[in-house]
């Protein structure tokens, strides 16, 4: 099994309290809302939310995914730090036997924050991994971030 490891950091306007509870703490009820035509819910499908919880992410129909189950590694709303494995579900392919996610929220002085995501593919046996895709899925993950931190935006008073 091959490791790649990938390493972002994003500007953002918005402050580590309000995009953490965003895309974090209320992620199940506000992403489906903001993204209908992707994403139709997600479900807490084990545990509290907290630490070893599986939340399960499902897709609208004629989407090339249909759902992914992610394990809470580890979520510290002091530190505002949120670590998830994907576990299950067609964005593994036949290629990942898991992706980890390793993200924290720092503020900055001007009031927004500065998020760091780390990426952890972990790949099927001596499988190739294919830069374009891997690029292709942060992407969408960014399109999600985005589509939150612009309502966030418009919103000033929402997670405040």
């Amino acid at each position: 099994m091959g490791v790649y490891t990938d390493t972002n950091e994003y500007p953002s306007p918005i402050s580590p309290t309000r995009l953490f509870k965003a895309l974090v703490l209320d992620a199940h009820n506000l992403i489906p809302k903001l993204l209908p035509q992707a994403v139709k819910s997600i479900e807490l499908i084990q545990g509290d939310g907290g630490a070893g919880s599986i939340k399960q992410y499902n897709f609208v129909e004629g989407g090339q995914v249909k759902i992914v189950k992610n394990r809470v590694d580890q979520m510290n709303e002091d530190t505002f730090t949120y670590n998830y494995t994907l576990i299950e579900g067609e964005a593994l392919k036949d290629k990942f036997a898991s992706i980890a996610h390793e993200i924290k929220f720092e503020a900055t002085p001007d009031g927004g924050s500065i998020n760091k995501i780390t990426n952890k593919y972990y790949s099927k046996d001596d499988i190739e991994l294919n830069e374009e895709e891997i690029k292709v899925g942060k992407e969408k993950v960014l399109g999600i971030y985005k589509v939150v931190e612009t309502y966030l935006l418009q919103n000033p008073h929402v997670y405040a």
